[in-house]
Formats: structure tokens, sequence, C-alpha cells
């Protein structure tokens, strides 16, 4: 299964991804003075970056890895809640539940994608319905080793899966950040206008 590193990848292009689609966007810009965190989409882009790892937190908890938080009825979960608190702090619920179920969701697709000797394969995407476990066979994301982490086998297959997402996911996510602050750009000014009456 992919590394933390590379699902945060995939969390945060979903966020920059849904910053394109049509509508009231003008609370996710910033100006080109303010800081980078600002200009990245504040919070809401970093919460994408940690709902799409999240799911590994079944780690923590034996038999149930890539079980309940890989299935679809935990993206339903997360949309609902994320609803809610769009909902509650007044921001466009749509956006926010296409963002951040989408980055819970790209973690199941990046595992199903993803190299697993490891026995039972696959993730139980249909769970609690179906206990079968699927996963593509296509391999396109290595393995990365948990156990023994600081072992030297250990840190170089971390390192080479790593480098193998960087050179994945990294594309993506700056042609994703690039398109973005182009498309972005002529809100800022505009909101500045709506703060900034003319007299």
């Amino acid at each position: 299964m992919p590394s933390p590193v590379g699902h945060a990848l995939a969390g945060i292009a979903v966020a920059w991804g849904a910053d394109l689609l049509p509508g009231i966007r003008t609370w996710r810009t910033a100006s080109a003075t303010a800081s980078w965190y600002a200009r990245a989409g504040n919070g809401l882009t970093l919460s994408c970056a940690a709902l799409a790892v999240a799911p590994d937190l079944d780690l923590l908890f034996t038999g149930f890895h890539r079980s309940v938080t890989h299935s679809f009825i935990s993206i339903l979960v997360v949309a609902g809640v994320c609803a809610l608190a769009a909902a509650r702090a007044r921001l466009p619920v749509a956006r926010i539940v296409c963002m951040c179920a989408g980055a819970w969701a790209t973690h199941m697709l990046l595992d199903w994608l993803a190299a697993d000797p490891s026995s039972p394969r696959g993730i139980q995407a249909f769970w609690p319905f179906d206990e079968r476990r699927f996963i593509s066979g296509w391999d396109i994301f290595p393995e990365t080793e948990r156990r023994q982490i600081f072992s030297a086998p250990a840190i170089r297959e971390n390192l080479v899966a790593l480098v193998s997402e960087l050179a994945l996911m990294g594309p993506l996510v700056l042609g994703l950040w690039l398109v973005r602050v182009k498309a972005l750009a002529g809100f800022s000014p505009e909101l500045a206008r709506r703060h900034h009456p003319a007299e």
C-alpha cells in the first residue's frame, strides 16, 4: 500500500481539482501577497490531505485493516459529517463534500492500485455487506514496509516507494496547483473590491 505521503498528495490533488469546478469559489482565494498556506487553500486543503491518510488509522486495531475505513460506507459517513460541518459553517456544502469525501475515497483507489504482498490482499470495499477483498493487480504503487521501519531493508523499500509516489503524484499535484492559481487569480481582485468599495 502507498505511504502517507502518497495518500496526502492524492488528497491535495482532490482539493485543488475541486477548486477548478464551476461555482462560488471566492472563499478559496487569497491575494498573491498572502502566505503560501492561504494561497494553497488554508485548512481545507490540509484537511483533505489528512482525510486521504486517515483510513490507515485502522492499523491501530488488529484485524480491521483495509475493511471498515476502506469501504464505500466510510465514504458516505465522511460525506455526511462534512455536509453537516459545511452547512453549520455556511460554506458551499456540495463543494466541501466533493473535496472531503473525494479525498477519503482516493485512499481506497490508491490501495486498490498498489502492490500488496500481505495476506489477505486488497480492500473490503463493500464491507459490511460483502467481505470479499478487491485489488487491481496492476501494482502501480509499490508496497511500503510498516514493520521494523528503521531496519536497512525497510528504509530502502520505503524510499523506493516514496520516490515512485512523488514521480507519479508530483506532476499531477504541481499541474493542478498551476492551473488552480491561474483559474482563481481573477477572483482575488474581485474579492478585494467587494471588501473595499469605491467611495
